[in-house]
Protein backbone atom coordinates (compact mmCIF):
# COMPACT_ATOMS: atom_id res chain seq x y z
CA UNK A 1 0.00 0.00 0.00
CA UNK A 2 1.44 3.42 -0.98
CA UNK A 3 2.47 5.57 1.99
CA UNK A 4 1.83 9.31 2.06
CA UNK A 5 3.03 11.92 4.57
CA UNK A 6 1.14 15.19 5.10
CA UNK A 7 3.17 18.07 6.60
CA UNK A 8 0.94 21.03 7.46
CA UNK A 9 0.50 23.26 10.51
CA UNK A 10 -3.29 23.48 10.00
CA UNK A 11 -4.97 20.51 11.67
CA UNK A 12 -8.18 20.91 9.64
CA UNK A 13 -6.25 20.71 6.34
CA UNK A 14 -4.31 17.66 7.54
CA UNK A 15 -7.47 15.85 8.60
CA UNK A 16 -9.29 16.68 5.35
CA UNK A 17 -6.43 15.46 3.19
CA UNK A 18 -6.00 12.35 5.34
CA UNK A 19 -9.70 11.49 5.04
CA UNK A 20 -9.66 11.92 1.23
CA UNK A 21 -6.49 9.88 0.72
CA UNK A 22 -7.47 7.09 3.11
CA UNK A 23 -10.76 6.76 1.23
CA UNK A 24 -8.59 6.08 -1.85
CA UNK A 25 -6.83 3.26 0.10
CA UNK A 26 -3.57 5.09 0.82
CA UNK A 27 -1.73 4.77 4.15
CA UNK A 28 -1.42 8.31 5.54
CA UNK A 29 0.71 9.83 8.33
CA UNK A 30 0.66 13.43 9.55
CA UNK A 31 3.20 15.94 10.86
CA UNK A 32 2.29 19.36 12.29
CA UNK A 33 5.51 21.16 11.29
CA UNK A 34 8.73 20.86 9.31
CA UNK A 35 11.07 19.41 11.99
CA UNK A 36 8.61 16.65 12.96
CA UNK A 37 8.02 15.94 9.26
CA UNK A 38 11.75 15.50 8.66
CA UNK A 39 11.94 13.25 11.72
CA UNK A 40 9.22 11.04 10.25
CA UNK A 41 11.03 10.94 6.90
CA UNK A 42 14.10 9.59 8.70
CA UNK A 43 12.14 6.88 10.50
CA UNK A 44 9.77 5.81 7.69
CA UNK A 45 9.76 5.39 3.93
CA UNK A 46 7.14 7.45 2.08
CA UNK A 47 6.19 7.39 -1.59
CA UNK A 48 4.64 10.88 -1.65
CA UNK A 49 4.86 13.89 0.68
CA UNK A 50 2.24 16.66 0.70
CA UNK A 51 3.98 19.66 2.26
CA UNK A 52 2.66 23.13 3.09
CA UNK A 53 4.98 26.02 2.27
CA UNK A 54 4.06 28.64 4.91
CA UNK A 55 4.69 27.01 8.30
CA UNK A 56 6.21 28.12 11.63
CA UNK A 57 9.63 26.82 12.75
CA UNK A 58 10.61 25.77 9.21
CA UNK A 59 8.98 26.60 5.88
CA UNK A 60 8.13 23.96 3.29
CA UNK A 61 10.90 24.89 0.87
CA UNK A 62 13.53 24.29 3.56
CA UNK A 63 11.87 20.96 4.39
CA UNK A 64 12.03 20.09 0.69
CA UNK A 65 15.74 20.99 0.47
CA UNK A 66 16.66 18.89 3.53
CA UNK A 67 14.48 15.99 2.40
CA UNK A 68 16.50 15.67 -0.83
CA UNK A 69 19.18 13.92 1.24
CA UNK A 70 16.93 12.16 3.75
CA UNK A 71 14.34 10.78 1.30
CA UNK A 72 15.49 11.41 -2.28
CA UNK A 73 12.98 8.95 -3.77
CA UNK A 74 9.87 10.53 -2.21
CA UNK A 75 7.86 12.76 -4.56
CA UNK A 76 7.11 16.12 -2.93
CA UNK A 77 3.86 17.94 -3.73
CA UNK A 78 3.94 21.46 -2.32
CA UNK A 79 0.66 23.10 -1.21
CA UNK A 80 0.09 26.74 -0.29
CA UNK A 81 -2.71 29.26 0.10
CA UNK A 82 -0.33 32.00 -1.01
CA UNK A 83 0.67 30.40 -4.28
CA UNK A 84 2.27 32.29 -7.11
CA UNK A 85 4.09 31.33 -10.30
CA UNK A 86 7.41 32.36 -8.71
CA UNK A 87 6.77 30.14 -5.67
CA UNK A 88 5.83 27.19 -7.90
CA UNK A 89 8.93 27.65 -10.05
CA UNK A 90 11.14 27.92 -6.95
CA UNK A 91 9.65 24.73 -5.50
CA UNK A 92 10.15 22.86 -8.79
CA UNK A 93 13.77 24.01 -8.98
CA UNK A 94 14.36 22.64 -5.48
CA UNK A 95 13.04 19.23 -6.57
CA UNK A 96 9.27 19.34 -5.98
CA UNK A 97 7.19 17.09 -8.23
CA UNK A 98 4.24 19.51 -8.38
CA UNK A 99 2.57 22.50 -6.73
CA UNK A 100 -1.06 22.81 -5.58
CA UNK A 101 -2.97 25.83 -4.25
CA UNK A 102 -5.12 25.68 -1.13
CA UNK A 103 -7.82 24.58 -0.93
CA UNK A 104 -6.76 21.92 -3.44
CA UNK A 105 -9.28 20.78 -6.03
CA UNK A 106 -10.21 17.18 -5.18
CA UNK A 107 -9.77 15.76 -8.69
CA UNK A 108 -6.54 17.67 -9.28
CA UNK A 109 -5.20 16.44 -5.94
CA UNK A 110 -5.95 12.77 -6.64
CA UNK A 111 -4.57 12.92 -10.20
CA UNK A 112 -1.38 14.62 -8.97
CA UNK A 113 -0.90 12.03 -6.21
CA UNK A 114 -1.43 9.13 -8.67
CA UNK A 115 1.06 10.64 -11.12
CA UNK A 116 3.57 11.23 -8.31
CA UNK A 117 3.21 7.59 -7.23
CA UNK A 118 3.85 6.48 -10.82
CA UNK A 119 6.99 8.63 -10.84
CA UNK A 120 8.20 7.14 -7.54
CA UNK A 121 7.55 3.63 -8.87
CA UNK A 122 9.57 4.37 -12.03
CA UNK A 123 12.49 5.76 -9.98
CA UNK A 124 12.51 2.63 -7.81
CA UNK A 125 12.32 0.30 -10.82
CA UNK A 126 15.15 2.18 -12.55
CA UNK A 127 17.39 1.83 -9.49
CA UNK A 128 16.59 -1.89 -9.28
CA UNK A 129 17.40 -2.37 -12.97
CA UNK A 130 20.68 -0.46 -12.57
CA UNK A 131 21.66 -2.76 -9.71
CA UNK A 132 20.83 -5.81 -11.83
CA UNK A 133 22.88 -4.46 -14.76
CA UNK A 134 25.79 -3.67 -12.43
CA UNK A 135 25.63 -7.20 -11.05
CA UNK A 136 25.54 -8.71 -14.54
CA UNK A 137 28.76 -6.86 -15.43
CA UNK A 138 30.51 -7.95 -12.25
CA UNK A 139 33.84 -9.64 -12.91
CA UNK A 140 33.97 -13.15 -11.44
CA UNK A 141 37.25 -14.75 -10.38
CA UNK A 142 40.21 -14.17 -8.08
CA UNK A 143 43.30 -14.82 -10.16
CA UNK A 144 46.32 -12.49 -9.66
CA UNK A 145 45.80 -11.05 -13.17
CA UNK A 146 42.13 -10.28 -12.51
CA UNK A 147 42.95 -8.72 -9.14
CA UNK A 148 45.41 -6.46 -10.94
CA UNK A 149 42.67 -5.37 -13.34
CA UNK A 150 40.29 -4.71 -10.43
CA UNK A 151 42.91 -2.56 -8.69
CA UNK A 152 43.52 -0.58 -11.87
CA UNK A 153 39.76 0.01 -12.28
CA UNK A 154 39.37 1.11 -8.64
CA UNK A 155 42.31 3.49 -9.02
CA UNK A 156 41.25 5.18 -12.25
CA UNK A 157 37.42 5.07 -12.02
CA UNK A 158 37.02 8.01 -9.57
CA UNK A 159 39.15 10.24 -11.83
CA UNK A 160 38.25 12.00 -15.09
CA UNK A 161 41.12 10.30 -16.94
CA UNK A 162 40.66 8.80 -20.40
CA UNK A 163 41.09 5.02 -20.31
CA UNK A 164 42.33 2.77 -23.11
CA UNK A 165 41.17 -0.83 -22.67
CA UNK A 166 43.03 -3.40 -24.77
CA UNK A 167 42.72 -7.15 -25.14
CA UNK A 168 41.68 -9.89 -27.59
CA UNK A 169 38.05 -10.62 -28.55
CA UNK A 170 36.12 -12.04 -25.59
CA UNK A 171 38.57 -10.76 -22.96
CA UNK A 172 35.84 -8.61 -21.37
CA UNK A 173 36.73 -5.08 -22.49
CA UNK A 174 33.08 -4.00 -22.36
CA UNK A 175 32.77 -5.45 -18.85
CA UNK A 176 35.77 -3.39 -17.73
CA UNK A 177 34.18 -0.29 -19.31
CA UNK A 178 30.96 -0.90 -17.37
CA UNK A 179 32.88 -1.39 -14.12
CA UNK A 180 34.73 1.88 -14.73
CA UNK A 181 31.38 3.64 -15.17
CA UNK A 182 29.72 1.98 -12.15
CA UNK A 183 32.63 2.87 -9.85
CA UNK A 184 33.01 6.43 -11.13
CA UNK A 185 31.54 9.66 -9.78
CA UNK A 186 29.40 9.67 -12.93
CA UNK A 187 27.62 6.38 -12.17
CA UNK A 188 24.23 8.14 -12.01
CA UNK A 189 24.79 9.59 -15.48
CA UNK A 190 24.35 7.74 -18.78
CA UNK A 191 26.79 5.24 -20.24
CA UNK A 192 26.77 5.71 -24.01
CA UNK A 193 28.30 2.98 -26.15
CA UNK A 194 29.46 3.57 -29.73
CA UNK A 195 30.52 0.76 -32.05
CA UNK A 196 33.04 2.72 -34.10
CA UNK A 197 33.49 -0.09 -36.63
CA UNK A 198 29.78 -0.05 -37.53
CA UNK A 199 29.57 3.67 -38.43
CA UNK A 200 30.41 4.66 -42.04
CA UNK A 201 33.27 7.18 -42.17
CA UNK A 202 31.05 9.82 -43.82
CA UNK A 203 28.59 9.68 -40.90
CA UNK A 204 31.02 9.41 -37.98
CA UNK A 205 31.27 13.16 -37.36
CA UNK A 206 27.48 13.60 -37.25
CA UNK A 207 27.10 10.48 -35.08
CA UNK A 208 29.69 11.56 -32.51
CA UNK A 209 29.37 15.35 -32.54
CA UNK A 210 25.82 15.87 -33.82
CA UNK A 211 24.65 18.34 -36.45
CA UNK A 212 22.48 21.41 -36.83
CA UNK A 213 19.29 21.49 -38.89
CA UNK A 214 20.07 22.22 -42.54
CA UNK A 215 23.82 21.58 -42.20
CA UNK A 216 23.57 19.08 -45.08
CA UNK A 217 20.87 17.76 -47.41
CA UNK A 218 19.32 15.12 -45.14
CA UNK A 219 19.71 17.13 -41.93
CA UNK A 220 16.00 17.92 -41.49
CA UNK A 221 16.34 18.52 -37.73
CA UNK A 222 19.01 19.08 -35.09
CA UNK A 223 20.80 15.93 -33.89
CA UNK A 224 22.59 15.58 -30.54
CA UNK A 225 25.75 13.49 -30.92
CA UNK A 226 27.09 10.74 -28.66
CA UNK A 227 29.53 13.08 -26.91
CA UNK A 228 26.68 15.34 -25.76
CA UNK A 229 24.43 12.40 -24.92
CA UNK A 230 27.14 11.10 -22.58
CA UNK A 231 27.47 14.45 -20.76
CA UNK A 232 27.69 13.78 -17.02
CA UNK A 233 28.31 10.08 -17.66
CA UNK A 234 30.68 7.87 -19.64
CA UNK A 235 31.36 7.55 -23.37
CA UNK A 236 32.59 4.09 -24.41
CA UNK A 237 34.12 4.07 -27.91
CA UNK A 238 34.27 0.39 -28.85
CA UNK A 239 36.73 -0.77 -31.57
CA UNK A 240 38.13 2.75 -31.88
CA UNK A 241 41.05 1.36 -33.90
CA UNK A 242 38.64 0.48 -36.75
CA UNK A 243 37.59 4.10 -37.11
CA UNK A 244 39.02 5.97 -40.11
CA UNK A 245 42.21 7.92 -39.45
CA UNK A 246 40.53 11.25 -40.22
CA UNK A 247 37.74 10.48 -37.74
CA UNK A 248 40.31 9.41 -35.13
CA UNK A 249 42.03 12.77 -35.55
CA UNK A 250 38.73 14.61 -34.89
CA UNK A 251 38.04 12.48 -31.80
CA UNK A 252 41.58 13.12 -30.53
CA UNK A 253 41.07 16.87 -30.94
CA UNK A 254 37.79 16.68 -28.98
CA UNK A 255 39.52 14.78 -26.17
CA UNK A 256 42.43 17.22 -26.06
CA UNK A 257 40.31 20.38 -26.12
CA UNK A 258 37.30 19.11 -24.12
CA UNK A 259 35.16 20.80 -26.76
CA UNK A 260 33.13 19.66 -29.74
CA UNK A 261 31.41 21.46 -32.60
CA UNK A 262 28.24 20.08 -34.15
CA UNK A 263 28.35 19.78 -37.93
CA UNK A 264 27.08 23.11 -39.32
CA UNK A 265 27.39 24.92 -35.97
CA UNK A 266 29.27 28.19 -35.52
CA UNK A 267 30.20 27.75 -31.86
CA UNK A 268 31.94 25.02 -29.88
Amino acid sequence: MPKILIIDDEKSIRNTLKEILEYESYAVDQAEDGPSGLDMLIKNKYDVVLCDIKMPKMDGLEVLSRAQELAPDAAFIMISAHGSIDTAVDATKKGAYDFLQKPPDLNRLLVTVRNALDRTKLVTETKTLKKKIAKSSEMVGNSPALEQVRKAIAKVAPTDARVLITGPNGAGKEMVARQLHEQSNRANGPMIEVNCAAIPSELIESELFGHEKGSFTSAVKQRIGKFEQAHGGTLFLDEIGDMSLSAQAKVLRALQENKITRVGAKRK
